[in-house]
């Protein structure tokens, strides 16, 4: 449990990266990780797309309004929801679940790349509409979250966090101190 705890507590956002290559059976072993994740009536209402030449990188940085370390990364896994996957359980649900899924996969990938020695970043500004066309995803399938991966160049420190402003214990908790309370 220790090994859990310090993996979530130490990992972090990694924009920069060295000139080396993962293996496949480490980007088999990230994958896998995504699809142990919980899902909705284990549905498993997501999908990946792997990226790794030159030209879909620099596509999909692009599309992430210029962000260059993804086209920098040695790969980029692009967390999709497959949008009809869960309907006929959950109807008006579903998508909202199949969204769910393919966060809590990113998550999963983001602790197994960290338990690998590796760096990855969550990117969730980007033109979905670019994203799928680059893609060439079918309309049911959404991209979530584009993943770039690669060995570390950087030991960036933990960001602050709020604690105890955003716990709020039985209900909510009006207070005048609170940001946004």
């Amino acid at each position: 449990m220790k090994d859990c705890i310090e993996a979530i507590e130490n990992r972090r956002s990694i924009r920069k990266f060295k000139e080396k290559a993962i293996s496949k059976s480490d980007i088999e072993i990230l994958l896998n990780s995504a699809q142990m994740a919980p899902s909705a009536g284990n549905l498993q209402a997501r999908e990946f797309i792997i990226v790794s030449l030159k030209e879909g990188k620099k596509d999909l940085a692009r599309a992430a309004l210029n962000q260059e370390f993804i086209r920098d990364s040695p790969v980029v896994i692009v967390i999709c929801a497959n949008m009809t996957r869960s309907e006929s359980r959950y109807r008006m649900r579903s998508a909202l679940y199949a969204i769910q899924d393919a966060t809590a996969s990113v998550m999963n990938i983001l602790l197994a790349a960290h338990s690998l020695g590796l760096g990855a970043c969550w990117v969730g500004a980007f033109d979905e509409r670019e994203v799928s066309s680059l893609l060439n995803l079918p309309e049911h399938v959404r991209p979530i979250a584009l993943v770039p991966v690669g060995y570390p160049d950087e030991a960036p420190m933990a960001p602050s966090r709020l604690g105890e402003r955003i716990e709020h214990w039985e209900k909510w908790v009006w207070d005048s101190d609170r940001e946004g309370g």
